[in-house]
């Protein structure tokens, strides 16, 4: 297999309010800020992956975003959150389909989040 064409990704979303979301991906989810830009901050999901926001003054619909979170213990993130005060809209679950043990919550901004772990023996990340 060879090497991926790229050193690293980050995927940008919008916002109107860089405090409420500084809130929720730095204290309740506990992301490294990676880069404080001004009008936009980038955290650091894992080793090669971020995400950053933006602000913005019409940050659009976020309907059609899912940021997906892998993890393998989603049980414990799930908790964790709860503790945090978190409200989610689905709690851990298997999905057949997919072949993934997931959850879904809301962030600040209103984009959905889903922490999730593979269970399929074909994802080798």
């Amino acid at each position: 297999m060879s090497a991926p064409p790229f050193e690293s990704q980050i995927t940008f979303l919008a916002t109107t309010d860089l405090e409420a979301t500084a809130e929720f991906y730095e204290r309740i989810l506990g992301l490294p800020l990676a880069l404080d830009q001004g009008a936009c901050r980038i955290y650091t999901a894992g080793p090669g992956a971020y995400i950053g926001f933006c602000l913005k003054v019409e940050p659009g619909d976020p309907s059609g975003v899912i940021v997906t979170l892998v993890a393998q213990d989603v049980d414990g993130w799930h908790a964790r959150l709860i503790a945090k005060g978190v409200v989610f809209e689905q709690s851990p679950a298997m999905n057949d389909e997919f072949r993934i043990y997931h959850c879904f919550l809301r962030d600040s901004n209103g984009y959905l989040i889903e922490i999730q772990r593979f269970e399929d023996p074909r994802w080798k990340r």
